[in-house]
């Protein structure tokens, strides 16, 4: 009888080993829905701050919009990045039977949380107005943009734990509590951020600082409790300080895989900064057009992110079990999920994109550029959908090469057929239809990546 063989056929003692053992499309399911719930919220977090932030002039909603790429490349880096890495470690020492190495990965990746925290913090305070002069920021926009970053980005730390600390928990298998974690430091972070930026509750009206505080102290609280979850052996994997000891290889072992997936957000970032300085030669309109489309992809993104977050630990254990053929599975299987839920999105809002524009908008011309997006665009959301899923999937198997180089691909065509295209006098549907083109090569490139990669030693 093979290894896999006999391994699958050993039943389930523990949550762990279950995720060796159970049929792969309903604990895929199963482990997607919380994260997919608490993605959501967060993403509907970042509406009702901008909301808010509105009923502060027009100046503050400005200088959120300067402060915002650099806000998401922190989350994602420290989420979906490095904390790939560390799920991916931890899940596959579980798999191997070595549990006391998962908790010691546990600890070492507290510590590049708190490095990489640091890092972002004395970045930001060094040169965010660097930054965000060099988006357009001056005068009065610059200044609240400022007022918010310095707050924000003085206790980034607690980001980077947050995440990193909620991604050794997924490792384990547990989707549930890293998604009550998030859950109600979004409802913090709203109640907070709201009462001192807006002067609620009889609370002192901060403006921007104000808000920035809201995301600060529940970051902060979620931290604590999530260091607390992990020491207090509530969770499937307990903290042992006492035998702590820094080896190279457990800070190897993560970063070999979170250190090269932290380019993928700065290839996103960066693609949505070129794209946006483009289209906004073409008008106002089309970019509020384009604006919309990148909303409703912005509330797509956390199905892919909920079902590649949900086969890591199940890629990675199985990994460390030897199970190279299911570890593949597992993979394509959740590729197909997210590809197929966020693809029918994106196919109806291609056939009647007027569901989505209408709820924002009724300007004719704005309308009609984000019409033409949603024709051309839409028809390649589930292509990014799957290639995305793909990715955290490869964090699992530690074998992340081929879909950054993926990611890469989509950049540069991107960078350099929108640049061409707006050089030559083309028309704006012609880089709408560039976006979509983008998302099916990116998806089809990652899926031939990971054909193409061997998995296993």
């Amino acid at each position: 009888m093979t290894i896999e063989a006999s391994a699958e056929a050993r039943p389930p003692a523990t949550p762990v080993s279950s995720l060796l053992t159970a049929p792969i499309l309903p604990t895929l399911l199963k482990l997607a829905l919380p994260n997919a719930i608490a993605m959501f919220g967060t993403a509907l977090v970042a509406v009702a701050e901008t909301s808010y932030i509105g009923r502060l002039g027009v100046e503050p909603l400005a200088g959120i919009a300067l402060v915002f790429p650099f806000v998401m490349l922190t989350q994602m880096m420290s989420a979906g990045a490095m904390g790939g890495g560390v799920s991916s470690a931890v899940s596959r020492a579980l798999g191997s039977g070595n549990r006391e190495r998962a908790a010691n990965l546990a600890l070492h990746a507290a510590i590049i949380g708190t490095g990489g925290g640091l890092l972002f913090t004395a970045i930001m305070l060094s040169f965010g107005r660097t930054f965000y002069s060099l988006l357009g920021g001056g005068g009065e926009v610059l200044e609240q943009a400022m007022r918010y970053s310095r707050v924000l980005f003085s206790g980034a730390i607690s980001i980077w734990l947050v995440n990193t600390l909620a991604s050794v928990v997924r490792g384990t298998g547990d989707m549930r509590m890293p998604s009550l974690v998030l859950i109600g430091v979004a409802v913090i972070q709203v109640t907070v951020g709201g009462g001192f930026g807006l002067g609620l509750f009889g609370l002192p009206k901060l403006g921007m600082g104000g808000v920035a505080t809201g995301q600060l102290t529940a970051f902060t609280l979620g931290a604590l409790f999530l260091i607390w979850y992990l020491a207090s052996g509530r969770s499937r994997l307990k903290l042992d300080f006492r035998s702590f000891a820094f080896e190279r290889d457990m800070f190897l072992d993560i970063l070999k895989v979170g250190a090269m997936s932290c380019l993928s957000p700065l290839q996103t970032v960066l693609a949505i900064v070129i794209f946006t300085k483009i289209l906004a030669g073409f008008g106002t309109a089309v970019l509020a057009g384009y604006g919309m489309g990148s909303r409703l992809e912005f509330l797509l993104v956390p199905i892919a992110f909920a079902f590649g977050t949900a086969s890591i630990p199940m890629v990675g254990m199985a990994m460390g079990a030897g199970l190279i053929a299911r570890a593949r599975r597992v993979a394509w299987t959740a590729s197909a999920a997210a590809g197929v839920l966020v693809g029918l999105i994106g196919l109806t809002v291609a056939i009647s994109p007027g569901l989505w524009v209408s709820l924002f908008t009724s300007d004719p011309d704005v309308t009609q550029a984000a019409h033409s997006y949603f024709h051309l665009a839409g028809p390649g959301f589930g292509f990014f959908g799957a290639g995305v899923c793909l990715y955290f999937s490869s964090q699992g198997a530690a074998r992340v090469g081929g879909p950054v180089l993926a990611g890469t691909i989509r950049l540069a065509l991107v960078a350099v057929g929108g640049w061409w295209l707006a050089a030559s006098g083309a028309p704006a549907w012609t880089l709408f239809a560039l976006v979509g083109t983008a998302m099916v090569v990116f998806g089809l490139s990652t899926a031939l990546s990971v054909h193409l990669t061997r998995w296993g030693r």
